[in-house]
């Protein structure tokens, strides 16, 4: 029996904490900007949207023309809808808002519209990362955009691959689903999912490990060595694509601190903390190096951390080779 993630969020309405019948209606926001940025990258090779849009983020990064139009179609998908209080992007300095009061815009979503979109020339997978929030009763909206990842309500990634893949959690499981291209609707395709205890393989830019701290080095070469079990290097340099194959196979995936950027690069609010609840729900872990990534107090909504995620066997062997 074919089950959409429309109908499965239905089912599971009922076990999803502070959720309302708002709340599917909102996911479906976000599963359909999916697929119209799914659309346009099928065809991405066909029409003038490859290469770069010829201005900067807020990040310094060079935005893609894809960028441009992945950030557009969340907007539009996600603004017209009346339990959105508020929409935070990489790719926009500051928060979108919505006049609308607490008890009809009850939500904050906060994404990475295409992620590794610098890859996208040269055909590598990237995909979309997003999180959802509960407006908080009180304060302004930067207070209830700033809070840690553990009160995230819900979290997901979309991978744009050979197949296109929807993987989100509300803290009941992690689900996963595959865009059936034939009725245009995710349909599930595995659910309750568990990360490996241990996987072989650790997925990190070695290029950068001189600029790493010593504990870093230390922890890979060991991993390099043997002595820890037989490992294989696999990076793509898609943070999405590179976390979803360790969610399924297992290993480490580390984006350690480096002398010129001692905060780290990925982006808290939506690379890590999404990414992180999802790996949580799954039964691995993620760190910042010194703590539980979901733990951390956000200052700002663009604020990077050093991020290391992945199974409960490595994740447990880097915290005892960074504490020594």
């Amino acid at each position: 029996m074919v089950v959409t993630v429309q109908q499965h969020i239905q089912q599971q309405q009922a076990d999803i904490t502070a959720a309302s019948g708002t709340f599917s209606l909102l996911l479906g926001g976000i599963t359909l900007a999916t697929k119209i940025i799914e659309a346009k990258i099928r065809t991405a090779g066909l029409s003038d949207v490859l290469g770069a849009f010829g201005q900067t983020n807020v990040q310094g990064e060079a935005q893609q023309k894809l960028d441009v139009f992945a950030n557009n179609a969340l907007l539009h998908c996600l603004g017209a809808r009346d339990m959105v209080a508020a929409l935070v992007s990489e790719e926009d300095e500051e928060p979108v808002t919505f006049d609308r009061s607490p008890d009809k815009g009850k939500y904050i979503v906060v994404f990475d519209p295409l992620d590794g979109s610098s890859n996208i020339d040269v055909n590598v997978n990237v995909g979309t990362i997003f999180s959802i929030l509960k407006r908080q009763p009180e304060g302004d909206l930067q207070a209830s955009v700033l809070q840690p990842g553990y009160k995230q309500v819900a979290a997901g990634y979309v991978v744009y691959g050979p197949s296109t893949v929807l993987v989100y959690t509300t803290g009941n499981g992690v689900h996963s689903f595959t865009l059936d291209p034939t009725i245009g609707a995710f349909v599930l395709t595995a659910e309750k999912m568990q990360m490996p205890k241990h996987g072989p393989y650790y997925s990190t830019n070695e290029a950068n490990a001189e600029e790493w701290p010593a504990g870093y080095r230390t922890y890979i070469d060991t991993l390099r060595s043997g002595t820890a079990g037989t490992y294989s290097s696999r990076y793509i340099g898609s943070l999405v694509a590179d976390f979803h194959r360790t969610l399924l196979k297992g290993g480490v995936f580390l984006y350690p601190p480096t002398k010129k950027q001692p905060k780290g690069k990925l982006r808290l609010l939506y690379e890590a903390n999404p990414l992180a609840f999802i790996a949580e729900q799954a039964g691995g872990m993620a760190s910042n190096g010194t703590g539980r990534v979901l733990d951390i107090q956000p200052e700002a909504i663009h604020q990077r951390t050093p991020f290391m995620i992945g199974s409960e066997r490595e994740m447990t062997l880097l915290a005892e080779v960074l504490a020594r």
